[in-house]
């Protein structure tokens, strides 16, 4: 089976400073896959590089077996992110949020509708978002990211500041929406044992270089939990 994004031999140099060294990566459709490492290891520029927001020293990304730095092959909507937190108008309702990227994107307000019914939000579309809880906020950034009707969504951080109940919505929802749509998420958490729970597959980032990858199933073959895993890996 074909990947539906692969990262081949990415590099990014910052002056003489190596920031991630001959990345290789591969995600398969439906795949929920984790993506790890400690603080400084080089997540953000690879995440970043995968959404084109920075251009690769050297390397390649393939969505869908085309070249993303190839002008006339990438397609912007091929891909969603939630990145960081979760920045909206507050003073504007859910919906309204939602219709200024919509419009854009070039969409409709139907759109707009099915992503709110998506994320369960339709009942509170309404409701400016200065009165939305943490767990709606990162709900309604889901809902944003669905807006394009992306192949590959990339959740940073998803489950920061949620209380138990919002973990376990959020939870749900990604699993949801792999099952359903065949969405397939790119999940980067410091929760590892929320990782553990939600991914089928994990690649673990240090100093710049993938040092793992694989399935959850094997992984935890060898360990008491992906917490214990990770720690060896990483030599802490």
């Amino acid at each position: 089976m074909e990947p539906i994004l692969k990262v081949k031999n990415l590099s990014k140099y910052y002056k003489s400073q190596k920031v991630i060294d001959n990345i290789n990566m591969k995600v398969f459709k439906g795949d929920i896959y984790g993506f790890i490492g400690p603080n400084g290891a080089g997540k953000t520029t690879t995440i970043k590089t995968i959404l084109r927001l920075l251009k690769p020293s050297s390397g390649e990304v393939f969505i869908d077996g085309k070249n993303v730095f190839k002008n006339g092959e990438n397609n912007p909507s091929d891909i969603g992110a939630m990145i960081d937190y979760p920045s909206f108008y507050n003073n504007l309702s859910g919906y309204k949020n939602l219709i200024l990227y919509a419009n854009v994107l070039n969409l409709s307000k139907e759109r707009v509708y099915e992503v709110l019914e998506l994320v369960k939000l339709i009942d509170d579309k309404d409701k400016k978002v200065s009165n939305y809880s943490m767990g709606m906020k990162q709900r309604l950034a889901v809902a944003r990211a669905f807006l394009s009707k992306p192949q590959i969504v990339i959740l940073d951080e998803p489950t920061n500041g949620l209380d138990p109940e919002g973990v376990r919505d959020m939870r749900n929802l990604i699993n949801k929406l792999a099952r359903e749509n065949g969405t397939t998420f790119i999940y980067c958490s410091h929760i590892l044992n929320e990782v553990q729970n939600i991914c089928n597959r994990v690649a673990m980032i240090n100093k710049g270089r993938i040092i793992v990858e694989d399935s959850m199933k094997n992984l935890l073959k060898s360990a008491n939990s992906l917490e214990d895993y990770f720690m060896k890996a990483v030599g802490l």
